[in-house]
């Protein structure tokens, strides 16, 4: 990299970009979470698709929940099988099998044989061994790195999943109007494939130790209970997000059932979102000198008052805009929220509980998007949207009195 070049880019993050098994990897990390960005507009489209009129919320809940779902399933059921798997053959084998299986959506579509109920199943295999992909794949990074990278690394990667709902959901909003969402579908596999290529080609550590997420997240679970305040980050945050999930399906919905708008909208929607969640953790470095509770808190708040417009029959500007705004806001949620447990976990225990935290939060969404179908079939996508928003609210407003009734008891036992 050129030395004028070199002084635009953040001190973190020149060691990463001069490593060159990093350059490589990042390649494929930002090819695959391109093929993400591409289905998360995909997937529920399809689902619109194929389903019947009468029930298309539910099978639209199902196939959302397929795509996410079973890799807690997987995450749980081969525990003993794959814990002592090194980090590498975690990662292909996550991406062979969702390559392998969502690859089969367009041949199946193309064969006439796709159903809602082979649709749903399809996508749940592909996503049995996500949660140990991305296990994998930090897993990989922690192996790569030394231990002072390793932070920059961490966001580097994670950023890209932002970065993916900017470009991906706009290109396959397109796609889906003018193509077909099956399409979309074939691509993020091939996604996949090169991911497994890269990994493939490039010579990477293959280590023998086992990580130790498996222990610690054990461990990190008792040590949650024992403090309150962190149980209690852990509580908001499963909630919060528990709450997000319903949005992935009443969304696009209500695109189709009450703005009878072409997939680009609902392409435009996440477009806009992922623009503003990366402004949004820009901006996190601005937020790090306020009380971090009440900013979290804040977070929370702002998240549902974005969603409450989506409730009543306002312009269709006004809910896109306030999504771009929900974007801003929810973007800086999960480095704050990391941020907080850093600074009130113990710094021996830290690993352990964060790692107990982040195999809880794997539930979280996914449910949520699970229950998203009924709700939406019984209530139609604005009252879910709206809904989602108002309860968001409360959730805050409940865990602001109950952090105060904690400080003040504390207070209280002080003096």
């Amino acid at each position: 990299m050129p030395r004028d070049a070199r002084r635009l880019v953040p001190a973190a993050y020149r060691p990463l970009l001069g490593n060159r098994i990093f350059r490589r990897l990042i390649l494929g990390f930002g090819v695959s979470s391109l093929g993400d960005g591409m289905s998360f507009v995909a997937v529920a489209w399809l689902a619109i698709e194929l389903a019947p009129p009468a029930n298309e919320g539910l099978w639209v809940g199902g196939a959302v929940a397929a795509y996410t779902l079973p890799g807690v399933i997987g995450a749980l059921a081969f525990g003993r099988r794959l814990r002592r798997v090194s980090a590498r053959r975690l990662l292909l084998a996550d991406n062979v099998v969702r390559g392998v299986f969502l690859g089969a959506v367009p041949l199946a579509w193309w064969a006439g044989a796709l159903t809602p109920p082979l649709y749903v199943v399809l996508l749940a295999v592909s996503s049995l061994l996500h949660a140990w992909g991305n296990a994998g794949k930090y897993t990989l990074l922690a192996e790569l790195l030394p231990e002072e990278q390793r932070l920059a690394a961490n966001t580097f990667v994670s950023t890209l999943s932002f970065a993916a709902t900017i470009a991906g959901p706009a290109i396959a909003g397109v796609l889906v109007t003018f193509v077909s969402s099956a399409l979309v579908l074939g691509l993020d596999a091939l996604t996949y494939v090169f991911l497994v290529v890269v990994v493939v080609r490039t010579r990477l550590p293959e280590s023998g130790q086992v990580s130790p997420v498996d222990k610690a997240a054990r461990g990190g679970l008792a040590l949650l209970r024992a403090r309150p305040e962190l149980l209690g980050l852990l509580t908001l945050t499963w909630f919060f997000n528990f709450l997000y999930g319903p949005v992935e399906v009443a969304l696009p919905l209500h695109v189709t059932n009450d703005l009878h708008a072409p997939g680009t909208l609902l392409g435009l929607y996440w477009m806009l979102f992922g623009i503003g969640a990366v402004l949004g953790g820009l901006a996190l470095g601005a937020l790090q000198q306020l009380p971090l509770w009440p900013v979290t808190l804040a977070i929370v708040v702002g998240w549902g008052l974005t969603l409450l417009p989506f409730g009543f029959n306002v312009p269709t500007a006004v809910t896109v805009a306030c999504f771009t705004l929900g974007g801003v806001i929810y973007g800086p949620f999960v480095p704050l929220s990391v941020t907080l447990m850093q600074a009130k976990a113990p710094p021996q225990h830290l690993a352990a509980m964060l790692a107990a935290s982040n195999a809880a939060l794997l539930t979280a969404s996914p449910v949520g998007t699970a229950l998203g179908g009924p709700l939406t079939a019984a209530f139609g996508p604005r009252a879910t949207l709206g809904g989602s928003g108002l309860a968001t609210v409360a959730l805050a407003v409940v865990a602001g009195i109950l952090l105060l009734i904690r400080r003040s008891g504390i207070e209280k036992h002080r003096t």
